[in-house]
């Protein structure tokens, strides 16, 4: 599984300006069943996004095409773990680490 972590790089209203692109972006990685949950950050200075189901080359990748991304608006920092206890909500995501 992983957090992707968006940092703005560019003022608000830039970010705003690529708000809906990045949206339907979001709602293709849910359909496809990769992303978990997203939101932004408190105080707004980026976003987070939990994402599993894909190889580190896959997320990376995916972050890429971000309109965020495409745009300069943003950076990613992209953390990778084991989620080795879930909500029930997110079983189906739970891992077993390899020994």
């Amino acid at each position: 599984m992983f957090v992707m972590e968006l940092t703005y790089t560019a003022p608000v209203e830039a970010v705003e300006e690529e708000m809906d692109a990045h949206i339907a972006w979001l709602d293709g990685y849910y359909a496809a069943g990769i992303f978990l949950a997203s939101g932004r950050k408190v105080p707004r200075d980026g976003g987070v996004i939990l994402a599993g189901g894909v190889s580190r080359a896959e997320i990376e990748r995916i972050a890429a095409g971000d309109p965020f991304t495409v745009a300069g608006v943003c950076s990613y920092r992209i953390t990778e773990f084991i989620a080795t206890k879930t909500s029930g909500d997110l079983a189906t995501v739970r891992e077993i680490p390899a020994l």
